[in-house]
């Protein structure tokens, strides 16, 4: 499973998280007259960017999320073909002696494989839908903590929208340099998730 495309969705949403938490704020922002002034050099910017290439890199716990369901997904494969070599050894060994049977001996090994056939691909079918619950649990989680975390960002730097930026990305075409908090939230997201695991 390719988790890092998932991922990479996800974090294509934080651009309506962004936008939808930066509105809430208005009320505790600088109003613009304020941070325009014409003497003013260094005012805080209202719109920033993160670059989502370097946050799905860069970010801790985004590779541990890939690891954990890279691994979960290696285990749930490595299930589902030791149980389908199993039935396949049982089906050759069935045509090997088949001749050696009975049609009663037959009919009821058949039935038996049939059912373990079944059985089988109702388990695969299982198998595939438990790592699609689990990626989508981790996305929830991951969408969560960064839409969090973007709120309470936005709210301590007055910024009133953040974007993301992701090359090929149409939706930004440019983004000024002095505008990119890519390094401070990378920093600032790996420093409390290493928190947190301790």
């Amino acid at each position: 499973m390719k988790a890092s495309i998932v991922t990479k969705s996800v974090l294509a949403l934080l651009i309506a998280a962004g936008v939808s938490a930066c509105n809430q704020n208005k009320t505790e922002t600088k109003p613009a007259a304020a941070a325009s002034t014409a003497g003013t050099t260094a005012a805080t910017p209202e719109i920033v960017y993160i670059n989502q290439d370097s946050l799905v890199s860069k970010y801790d716990y985004i590779k541990d999320m890939d690891k954990r369901l890279g691994d979960k997904s290696k285990a749930a494969q490595s299930d589902v073909q030791t149980r389908q070599q199993a039935i396949q050894r049982e089906v050759a060994e069935y045509q090997k002696g088949a001749a050696t049977m009975s049609a009663d001996q037959r009919q009821a090994t058949e039935q038996r494989l049939q059912r373990k056939g079944q059985e089988f691909q109702q388990y695969q079918q299982n198998a595939g839908a438990q790592v699609q619950s689990d990626q989508m649990n981790e996305q929830t989680k991951l969408y969560e903590k960064l839409v969090d975390f973007t709120k309470a960002y936005a709210k301590e730097k007055g910024y009133k929208m953040i974007l993301t930026y992701q090359k090929g990305n149409a939706t930004v075409l440019y983004g000024d340099p002095s505008l990119d908090v890519t390094n401070d939230v990378i920093k600032r997201l790996n420093d409390a998730y290493t928190k947190d695991k301790k």
